[in-house]
């Protein structure tokens, strides 16, 4: 399940509470250059979309759209400077706002009107993710607080299959929460059998089950509600799991095995523990009240998606409801919005990008979009492939939903869990100790092709008339 509208990516995250007197310890990093692989990245979004954006008609340099340049010149900035994440953000929001209001047009329409019709479309998805994170902050407070995590580990094993099973458990979690919730979850469970030590590594595997576990089903990630929303069958996106289990293989015991050697998990709980089993049911009715309104709104009233901030504002209903049992941790909100800031401007700089267009569709294609998913938001990318149909969308599915796990900032999963680790917040450092991630994706990609096969799918909706570039979408249809 996630957010009503559409998800971020490439988003940063305040760092989420700790228990009183911890402070995690990290392995070090060294920033460095950005390495072959994500220049291989972004190589991949100036080859998929230039062309389309500057056939537009927008203003371009060396064929590339500035916009697109301005954008890149962001995201390097986020990529290099991790300590200064959110002043580039917010900088490269206005330095590209006030460039489309002078030189290149919104989507909605040129200069200042255009700038408040485009704000007037994305307040939803602001408010949603704003509600959310902040939302799940507390959520997370809340989950920890209740010792829940601190009695786990007489239930894992006690070798690095200890680390594996937890990968398999927010893996299915992400199959029906949010995969920001599942991420931060298995964070806070992470922080506690492990010692406040987790392995880059390991951090990269906990982000990439989060995002693998929700790709096959329509309530486990926003792109494939849209799916759901459009049309597309349930059955069509749940093929993204034949490439989701094997990647969880793929990535998971590296991953495992990195965590055992760099901290081993707990071998018993500490004596003494007592669940607060009214947290625990707090953090249930949050995540019950989050599904059920997602479920409701995308079966009964789907039109309304795009016109309120349905989830968050169910999360936040819980929260409130239930401070007289359990207070919340108010005091990390600010540091919670602080983060959503950073978060918000990347996703608002992003909705600003001249995206027409999709190259034709291909497993080729498809297989793209997962690289350009790690540093592109994925949620305009579906809509684009929703628009121009004749994909298979098992294929869609696993790409655009686990391929932001590839960068730490390339999905809300991926910002969120580096709330709680900063020391996360490094591309050399994810690159290098993650390598098993971007291996998954391949692997996993090419065992689907080899057994399923691509095999675009049928008309999901009935033809409209043309419409331009307006990409309108239809209700599932209703048995």
């Amino acid at each position: 399940m996630a957010a009503m509208t559409r998800r971020a990516q490439w988003l940063q995250f305040a760092a989420l509470p700790r228990p009183k007197g911890a402070h995690p310890r990290a392995m070090p990093t060294l920033q460095r250059p950005p390495s072959r692989r994500l220049r291989a990245v972004l190589a991949a979004v100036v080859a998929l979309y230039a062309g389309s954006a500057a056939a537009a008609g927008v203003p371009a340099l060396g064929g590339i759209p500035i916009d697109f340049i301005l954008f890149a010149l962001t995201l390097l900035g986020v990529a290099l400077f991790h300590g200064r994440t959110l002043q580039i953000a917010v900088t490269g929001l206005v330095v590209i706002t006030l460039y489309k209001i002078v030189a290149s047009p919104f989507p909605e329409g040129s200069g200042v009107p255009g700038l408040v019709a485009h704000l007037g479309h994305e307040w939803v998805l602001v408010a949603n993710l704003l509600a959310l994170l902040t939302g799940f902050a507390l959520l997370s407070r809340h989950f920890e607080d209740s010792k829940v995590p601190a009695w786990l580990p007489h239930l894992l094993p006690n070798d690095w299959k200890g680390a594996f099973v937890l990968l398999v458990v927010i893996f299915v979690l992400s199959s029906f929460l949010d995969n920001i919730a599942a991420a931060l979850i298995g964070g806070a469970i992470a922080h506690v059998v492990f010692r406040q030590k987790v392995h880059i590594g390991y951090l990269a595997a906990i982000v990439a089950a989060s995002n693998a576990g929700g790709s096959g089903s329509v309530v486990g990630d926003t792109t494939t509600t849209m799916m759901w929303i459009d049309g597309v069958s349930p059955g069509g996106v749940f093929e993204a799991y034949v490439a989701a289990c094997l990647a969880l293989l793929v990535f998971g015991i590296p991953a495992a095995i990195q965590q055992q050697r760099y901290s081993p998990v707990m071998k018993d709980s500490p004596v003494g523990i007592e669940i607060d089993w009214a947290r625990v049911g707090i953090v249930l009715l949050m995540l019950c009240a989050a599904v059920a309104v997602n479920v409701y709104i995308n079966m009964r009233h789907a039109e309304l998606g795009d016109r309120f901030p349905f989830i968050g504002a169910a999360v936040w209903l819980a929260l409130l409801v239930t401070v007289p049992i359990r207070r919340p941790a108010w005091d990390q909100l600010p540091g919670a919005a602080t983060g959503a800031l950073f978060l918000l401007s990347l996703v608002l700089a992003a909705s600003m990008m001249p995206v027409k267009e999709l190259p034709p569709a291909s497993w080729q294609a498809a297989f793209t979009l997962g690289f350009v998913s790690a540093v592109f938001d994925n949620i305009p990318l579906t809509a684009l492939a929703l628009h121009q149909g004749g994909y298979d969308w098992g294929f869609v599915a696993f790409a655009v939903g686990f391929g932001g796990s590839m960068l730490w900032f390339g999905s809300s999963a991926g910002v969120a869990l580096t709330g709680q680790f900063p020391e996360g917040r490094s591309v050399a450092g994810w690159l290098r100790h993650g390598w098993h991630v971007a291996l998954a994706y391949v692997v996993g990609f090419m065992f689907m092709l080899a057994l399923v096969g691509w095999a675009p799918d049928a008309p999901h909706r009935a033809p409209t008339p043309a419409s331009g570039s307006s990409l309108q979408t239809s209700t599932p249809a209703r048995g």
